[in-house]
Parts: C-alpha cells; structure tokens; sequence
C-alpha cells in the first residue's frame, strides 16, 4: 500500500499586475490556476511543459519560496499553507530544493563546504566537527572528493556545481526535493550523469522527488509518473509508461511527436501546434489549449473541461473523453 507523502488540491498562484500612477492593481498573472496532485514516498512524479507553464511557480509555491493564492498544500500529514514563518522554517528541513542554475544558485563568496554546511547550521544540526565530517562525506557521496571542500564554486564545472547543489539539498536529511530542470543548464554527456546520481540517491536514502523539466526524454528516464502542464493547469497525468505510449491529450501528443528518436528509418509524425501560447493575464475562456488545439471543438471555446480519470490512474482534461460526448 502506497503512502502519499505530499497532496496538493486546488493550488493557485496569481501575481498583480500595477500600473497608473497610484500603482492600483489593474489585472493578474494567472501563473497556476488549479492544479492538484499527490505524490507517494519514494516516487518521482516529473513535471513537464512549455516555458511559463507555471512548473518552477508551483514547484516555490510547494516551499512557500513564493505564496500561494489559494489551495491546500498537506505534506508529511501536515497543512503547509496555515503553518507559521517558524514552524514553515521546521518544516523546510525536510523540503529541500535543486535549483536550476548551479552557476547562479551557488554563494561565490563562500567555500563548498560553507555552502554545504549552511543548512545544518540554520536547522542546528550537530557540533561543527560532525557537520564538517558530514560536508566530506556528501561531497563523496555525490561523486566529488573530499579535498574540494576548501575550494570555491567558480573553480568546479557546471556538472561539478550542481553535484555540490545536490549535496547541499542532502545535508539535513530531507524527505522531499524538489528538482527544478537541474540539467536544463548541462552538457548532454553531463546529465545523464547527474540523473544517475539522483536515481542512485534516492536507492540509498529513501527520496520522493518532484522533476521539474521541459524535456520529456530526460522525464521519461527518471520518472514514475508524469503530469504535463499548459497555461497554469495540469492537462494530463499518469504512470510514465502510460503518457509515452497512449498519450490522451492533443498537447502531450504534440510535445511528444516533438522527441528526437534514435532511429534514421523511422519516420514520427510531426504535430505542429499553431499559434502562439496565450498570456496568462488574459487566458481564454474554456479549455486554455483550444486556441491551438487541431481537435478543438464548439465546447471547448466556452467550458473548461474537468481533470478526470479516464482510464485507471491516467487523468485527462480534456472534452475529446467526456462520457456523455
């Protein structure tokens, strides 16, 4: 029986927009507008969509980094939303986070193994001797050596920065990491590297992580069940062998006609989608995806069709599989 470790409903993000003279709101960003989830302990569900989908929006939002508008957020049994600036901090000792730039995400200021150390000293984690002894042994674990420690971020690779990024999410022991496209910024040679890094992290330390990326071939290797997003909503999810084979969603279907395949003979159709993705400030009314989905049809233009289950554990919103269509 699996045991769900983070459960969102309903979550949305809106930023104001201000203008005038007196800076009055005069509209709002809709970054996430309704997404619900859960994820199991010990899974990886892989987020993946479009540039301003709103993927790293809910992926800060998970941490309250950004606040949410509205929804629940229940990690570890626990309401994240109504949790005080104090107890959030607690809390934050078992949410870590892979951020995606690992030139920008690193102090250049401080040593690896101050940058390593720093979370175990603001959660108070042991004697300075053991968080010392636990930065060397991190740097090991994540494939570095221990002698790097008293070196600087700018002398290590962008694959080198993000293995110490890794190590740092490591050091307080945390139940959850949230990866935001932590190989966007990396050679292709490099990550593949650091997926096999985190697949043999989470072997050894029991991990749940959340795989935010826009390249569904990297999602594909490392994740458990994939949830595809558009305009600040979850189109489709499920397990990931599922989303490759029978993807239900016209816009899932056109990001995957979209994968390279490794075979010269073989010939993939090509969707390509018209248009322009429209502004969050403004989406359309009912489906957001039907300004450029090439099935649309007249309901789709006035009703936002629910995400539901259509076949066991493979969610769809879409009017393609209402049941009374």
């Amino acid at each position: 029986m699996t045991e769900k470790l983070l459960e969102v409903q309903d979550l949305k993000k809106y930023f104001p927009i201000k203008g005038g003279i007196l800076g009055r709101q005069v509209g709002q960003v809709k970054a996430i507008n309704g997404v619900s989830f859960y994820i199991n302990k010990g899974e990886t569900l892989g987020l993946v969509g479009e540039s301003g989908c709103g993927k790293s929006t809910t992926g800060r939002s998970l941490l309250r980094l950004i606040e949410p508008t509205e929804g629940t957020i229940t990690f570890d049994g626990k309401e994240v939303t109504s949790l005080s600036g104090r107890e959030m901090r607690k809390m934050r000792r078992d949410m870590q986070m892979v951020f995606q730039d690992p030139f920008a995400s690193l102090n250049p200021r401080h040593t690896v193994e101050r940058i390593i150390e720093e979370p175990m000293i603001v959660h108070k984690m042991g004697t300075s001797a053991e968080r010392k002894k636990r930065v060397r042994e991190l740097l090991e674990v994540v494939g570095l050596n221990s002698y790097h420690a008293k070196r600087y971020a700018h002398q290590f690779s962008g694959g080198q920065r993000q293995r110490i990024g890794i190590a740092r999410a490591l050091a307080v022991k945390p139940k959850l990491i949230i990866a935001d496209e932590p190989v966007s910024a990396l050679d292709v040679s490099i990550q593949s590297q650091v997926l096999n890094l985190l697949e043999d992290l989470q072997n050894e330390f029991n991990l749940t992580y959340l795989f935010i990326a826009h390249d569904l071939s990297v999602v594909k290797h490392i994740s458990d069940r994939v949830g595809v997003m558009y305009l600040g909503q979850l189109v489709e999810l499920t397990e990931s062998d599922k989303l490759y084979a029978n993807p239900k969603h016209p816009y899932t279907r056109a990001l995957l006609s979209a994968v390279p395949i490794a075979d010269p003979e073989f010939e993939q159709e090509r969707i390509v989608l018209r248009g322009d993705v429209p502004s969050p400030s403004n989406p359309p009314k009912g489906c957001p995806f039907h300004t450029r989905c090439p099935e649309a049809m007249d309901i789709c233009k006035s009703v936002n069709p629910a995400f539901r289950e259509d076949d066991e554990g493979h969610y769809v919103a879409c009017h393609l599989y209402d049941e009374d269509k």
